[in-house]
Parts: structure tokens; sequence; C-alpha cells
């Protein structure tokens, strides 16, 4: 029942109503992570574990499971946006919350890239009389363009380009499933996962680069507000999503491999290696399904990543995080970041010349170090702060989470820390001057939390 505190003296609703349940939570955790996102590494991945892409998704997807309990355990301790920015200051003070943001802030600007990147290749490998540069630059600007005029994809629009997704995900299984029962496609049903002699260095190297297909798991958490016992079923929903993702992800790579095991033949195309799986199970017709969902999947994710990552920009500067004359202004027509929106559509020509390796382990490499602090912050705040004594629920599990992404961590590529370390470095050069050497706390960065003011 809707109370006189519900609502302000004009009679307006001040409140969302609390209709949510499981399921709609699981289904919008799982398209917040996109289930395509298996086939944006399947190339790169697959050569780097010699053709068990499969067993590296199973190992990210454990690693995952941890962190997702933790940042679980950090809802209920800590119901408010800004995810492991938030609770790393929280639990370890501004200065570190700042560093942890600030290596966020990198996944946050290789995300829309990633997706130009992806947009080119594919459409590069699907019209091979046009140039990939092109198709990456016509993404830049039409993206680009579109939020700077603050036009927005229709909930209906997302909604459609997920069920596209699951409809893929259903019709290749079918066929996949078909071809193996009709045929012979390798030795053992069980080679994809393992094989005599099979690396595990070279495994766990490539579950590392996929910690970036679990981006978005934690996103669930935003629903707080709109769900009926929230702090049950939100910590639930995220271990569900982390898990029902990594199945997702695990079904397509293993289907995938049984149908097409000739990784070899992705070395000198594996950013578009998803293709040839494609063609060799049901011909152009499925390559072009394929191609269609995977690219404007693609295109709906770089709109709403790019326009988070200027809105953050937009809020840093707005709070003198940034230079508030550059990044902290609106548009006066539009209402939008404009300076924010041209600076990440510049950076986003930089998909013009890196490879799919490369952003991905980037990505990775941001993501990873936040959830080793999301799984320290919960061992802080329950065990240290607040001297609770279950020690496997908040000590050891979450031990275990810092561990095992730790772990992942450091099985990414010398140049992916050369490139991370010294963003690193220039956001701790920035947080000493902005502090003037430590003497005073550092601006806010941007939660989220603003938006419920």
């Amino acid at each position: 029942m809707t109370t006189a505190s519900d609502r302000t003296t004009s009679g307006a609703e001040t409140k969302f109503k609390r209709v949510l349940g499981l399921p709609s939570l699981l289904f919008f955790g799982l398209a917040y992570m996109v289930p395509l996102t298996a086939w944006t590494t399947y190339g790169v991945v697959t050569t780097t574990t010699e053709g068990h892409l499969p067993t590296a998704y199973v190992i990210t997807t454990i690693a995952m499971l941890f962190t997702a309990y933790s940042y679980g355990r950090m809802v209920i301790a800590q119901p408010i946006a800004g995810s492991a920015y938030s609770y790393s200051s929280r639990a370890f003070g501004r200065p570190v919350g700042f560093m942890v943001g600030w290596a966020l802030l990198l996944d946050y600007i290789f995300l829309p890239m990633i997706n130009y990147l992806v947009t080119g290749l594919y459409l590069g490998e699907y019209f091979p009389s046009v140039p990939r540069p092109v198709w990456i630059i016509l993404a830049v600007i039409l993206v680009t363009s579109l939020n700077i005029l603050g036009i927005k994809l229709l909930t209906s629009m997302n909604a459609i380009l997920v069920a596209a997704q699951f409809i893929f995900v259903a019709v290749f299984a079918a066929l996949a499933l078909h071809a193996i029962a009709t045929g012979t496609r390798v030795p053992s049903p069980l080679a994809p996962f393992y094989q005599p002699g099979m690396s595990t260095h070279l495994v766990v190297a490539g579950a590392a680069i996929l910690a970036l297909s679990f981006l978005g798991f934690d996103a669930v958490s935003t629903l707080a507000e709109e769900t009926n016992d929230p702090a049950r079923r939100i910590p639930k929903a995220i271990v569900l999503c982390a898990l029902a993702g990594g199945i997702v992800y695990i079904v397509q790579s293993y289907l995938g491999h049984l149908i097409f095991p000739d990784f070899a033949s992705f070395a000198d195309h594996q950013d578009v290696a998803a293709a040839d799986v494609m063609r060799s199970l049901g011909g152009d017709l499925l390559n072009t399904f394929f191609t269609a969902t995977f690219v404007s999947a693609g295109f709906a994710c770089a709109m709403a990543s790019q326009a988070s990552v200027a809105r953050v920009l937009f809020a840093m500067g707005r709070d003198g995080s940034l230079p508030r004359r550059v990044f902290g202004w609106l548009h006066p027509r539009f209402r939008t970041p404009v300076t924010a929106n041209l600076v990440v559509g510049v950076f986003g020509l930089t998909a013009l010349v890196i490879d799919l390796a490369t952003v991905s382990s980037m990505i990775s490499f941001g993501a990873l170090a936040a959830f080793s602090f999301v799984n320290l912050c919960v061992i802080k705040h329950y065990m240290i702060d607040n001297g609770r004594r279950e020690i496997f629920r908040y000590g050891v599990v979450p031990a275990v989470g810092v561990l095992v992404t730790l772990y992942l961590w450091m099985q990414l590529s010398g140049l992916t820390f050369v490139i991370g370390l010294s963003w690193l470095v220039v956001g701790l050069g920035y947080l000493t001057w902005l502090t003037r050497g430590f003497r005073r706390p550092p601006p806010a960065m941007y939660t989220g939390d603003e938006d419920q003011n």
C-alpha cells in the first residue's frame, strides 16, 4: 500500500514500486552481460588455449562466482551505487577508492572501443570490398553523434536485440547438436575440455582474458528499490547471473569446438574466427544471422557504454576530479556532455590501430583488479570493522576470491601490464596533484548515487 510518505505534496509518487522477482533480475543481469559476448574473443582465446576455450570459461566462471558472492555481501552492507569504487572508498579510504575507480575508468574507456573494433571486424569480414576502417569510423561518428543529440535507444528496441541474441543461441545450439548427432566432428566429446599434454598455463592465460565476458553481473544491484525482499534476492540474483552467464558461454564455446575443432586455422584471422564456425555449421545463411545479431548487439552496447563513460567523465569534471571547464559542461540545447562524448569518440578511433587481444586484456586488467578489491572489502567490512566471526562466509570465501582473481590477473600479457600499470601511475600522479601531496581528501568520483538526489 502506498502511504502518504511515498508521495510529494503534489501527489506524485516518489518511490519505486517493488514489483521485480528473481526471474526478472536474472534476465536483466544476463541482458547486461550480453549472451553473444562468448564470440567476441572466441578466436583469440581458442588460439591462446590451443583449443580449450570451454575449460578457460569454466575457470573464469568459478572465479567470478567467488566475486559475485562478495558483491552480494557488499550490496547488503552498502546498498549504494558505485560498485567497487564505493566499497573500496568506505572500506580502505578515499585515496584507495580513487585508485580502484581509476582502474575501472580504464574499463569504461575501452568498452565502447571494443564494440567499434568488433563491428569493424565482422562487417569487414562480411563486406570484404569495404575496408574495415570505414566501418569503424562510421560507427564512431554515428554513436557519438546520437549520444550528443541525446537520442536514446528505446527500451523496446533493446529488448528486441536481447531476445534476438537468445534466439540465435537457441538456433545455433539446435543446429550444432544435429550436426554432432549425425556426424563425427572430434575424436572425443571431452576434447574441448581436456586432452593429454594440454598446457594448464595457456588455459589459465586465456581464462584471464575472459573476465571481460562477465562485466555487468553486478548491475542487478541497481534494481534494489524495485525488488521485493532485495536483501535476499539481489545477492542471489548476482550469483545466479554469474553462474547462468558462465553456463551460456561454456555451452556456446563447447559446441563451437565440437563442430569446428580446427583451431589452428584461426591463426591468421583469430579476431573473426566465429565466422568460420558459423559458415561451417550453417553456411552463409547462419553467418548472416550471426553477423546481423552480433553487430546490432555491439552497436547497442556501444551506445550504452559510450553514454555511460561520457556521463562519468562529465560528473568527474563537474565535481572537480577532472578539469571542470573541459568536462563539466552540458550543451545548452541538447543537455548532453559534448566534450566528454567527443573525447570518448576520439579515443574510440584507436580501434583502427589496436588488436582485439590487447583491448580484451586491458578490460580484464581493470576488471580483475577491481574484483580483487571487492573480495577484500568483504573481509575488511565484516570481520575487521564489524567483528563478525563467521570465518568461512566472511573470511575464507572472499579470501579465495582474492587469490583466484589475482592469479588470473597475473596471467595477462606483458604488454597489458605495461599499459595498465602506466595508467595506474598516471592516476597516482594525478591523485597526488589533486590532494596537494595527500594533504587534503581527493574529490569524490562519480558513483551513480548522485542520481538518487
